[in-house]
């Protein structure tokens, strides 16, 4: 099932987005460090993807079009960006996370 993320940037109250952790500095290191992980996902499965398009005899100045490369590149463009996709889990209550100095793993 699909999540409805928007694709651009919607205003949202800070004091709603920090009621889980009760401090707003903490809330943006966790979205922070969420959106770097998804964003690094994606990166190695759009590499990994598009390493099937690279051949050996491709060089900087001889590069060669190929629609099905573009169009995956387009899907990737098209998609959400990290940080609202990592909001949206945040407020779903999707994202399990750990104070340094805490055992206690809060949902």
């Amino acid at each position: 099932m699909e999540k409805k993320i928007p694709t651009n940037t919607i205003t949202r109250d800070v004091k709603y987005l920090s009621e889980p952790t009760g401090n707003i500095y903490e809330t943006v290191v966790i979205l922070s460090k969420r959106a770097n992980q998804i964003a690094l996902e994606e990166k190695k499965e759009l590499s990994k993807k598009l390493e099937d398009f690279r051949s050996e005899r491709d060089t900087k100045d001889e590069v060669f079009e190929n629609k099905e490369q573009i169009e995956i590149s387009k899907y990737y463009e098209r998609q959400p960006k990290p940080d609202l996709v990592a909001i949206a889990e945040f407020e779903a209550g999707e994202l399990y996370y750990k104070k340094a100095n805490s055992e206690d793993i809060v949902k």
